[in-house]
This record gives C-alpha cells, structure tokens and sequence, in this order.
C-alpha cells in the first residue's frame, strides 16, 4: 500500500466526561467529504496521551467504522507510560482491501 495525499490527526471530542461519538463520526464524516486523503485517529491532536486503553480503542474502532475503507485511517499508538504501551492496540495502517477492478 502506498500512501499518498493529507492526512488529518483528528481531534477527539468529549461530552459529559466521555467520547462523543457522534460528533467524532460527523468529523470523519466531513474530512472524508472535503478529500481528505487518510485519517490519524488518536494523532498529535487526538488525546492519546491522556485517554484509557478502552477510550484509545473504541477512537479507533469508530474510526474505521465510520470511514468504511473509503480512506486508510493511520492510528497512533503512542501512550504516557511503559505500563499503557505495553497495553496499547497498534493499528499500523487500515484499508480496504482493492477491489477486483483494480
């Protein structure tokens, strides 16, 4: 896979002390609509350092829900302490896989 074009260390968003989904999908959703090539869940914007294994992991699984592999989305797996590295999920890289017209 080659990588080409912008990709966005997308924010994260909170109400009432936890993710909001919804608008992390709204998000997405707009990157994806105005051309953005790739997403970087839990990037230098995203909170990484400061969310909870679980937290860290559902931003991603949203993610890549959200973007339906219509984009690779690029997840950060950089943590606050030895302890949560040794937790951390590390997606390297998600995409679909080419179609059979490619």
């Amino acid at each position: 896979m080659q990588l080409r074009g912008a990709f966005t260390a997308l924010v994260t968003p909170f109400k009432n002390g936890g993710i909001d989904e919804e608008k992390f999908r709204n998000l997405i959703e707009w990157q994806i609509k105005e051309g953005i090539n790739g997403l970087v869940p839990c990037g230098t914007t995203g909170e990484s350092a400061t969310l909870s294994h679980q937290e860290h992991e559902a931003v991603i699984r949203i993610c890549i829900d959200q973007a339906g592999g219509r984009v690779p989305a690029s997840a950060n797996c950089r943590a606050s302490s030895a302890s949560r590295r040794s937790e951390s999920i590390c997606v390297v890289m998600y995409s679909s896989p080419p179609s059979r017209q490619s």
